[in-house]
């Protein structure tokens, strides 16, 4: 096994193990939430907006390892970032787990560019990440 899918491995272990930004936000004013029934993943993702801004973020649900630390990495890359910037994100993680190819520079993203390898899992991978782009253009809460 290369240095590199070493890492990879490493980043979605650890994030499994110890997710970032677990639990619901009792600041939220915004929140979605995404079923995966192929697979049995849940996710909830729950959002501040400050102006055009996720100011915080958290998801909270149950599922595979893959779906799991998908969305604890999501919560670290889409924290400060407008919707068009989130949607950036989404479109070059998509494009990793659908083809296997990463970016050039290395990002923690590019762990997940074995899932291309089982398509099944693509909907593991990215099911926070559609309920926080949804969760994004829903009015605000409160």
């Amino acid at each position: 096994m290369s240095d590199l899918t070493d890492l990879y491995q490493h980043v979605i272990l650890d994030h499994n193990r110890r997710p970032r930004n677990r639990g619901v936000l009792p600041t939220a004013n915004r929140v979605a939430h995404g079923d995966n029934p192929t697979c049995g993943d849940q996710c909830s993702v729950y959002l501040r907006m400050e102006g055009d801004r996720v100011a915080e973020i958290s998801f909270d649900g149950q599922g595979c390892a893959i779906s799991q630390a998908s969305a604890s990495l999501m919560t670290t890359q889409v924290k400060g970032k407008t919707p068009q910037e989130a949607q950036a994100l989404y479109d070059q993680f998509h494009r990793i787990v659908t083809t296997g190819e990463a970016p050039d520079e290395i990002s923690d993203l590019a762990a997940f560019a074995g899932v291309h390898a089982y398509p099944a899992r693509i909907k593991c991978a990215t099911l926070g990440w559609h309920a926080a782009l949804e969760a994004m253009r829903q009015p605000a809460d409160r």
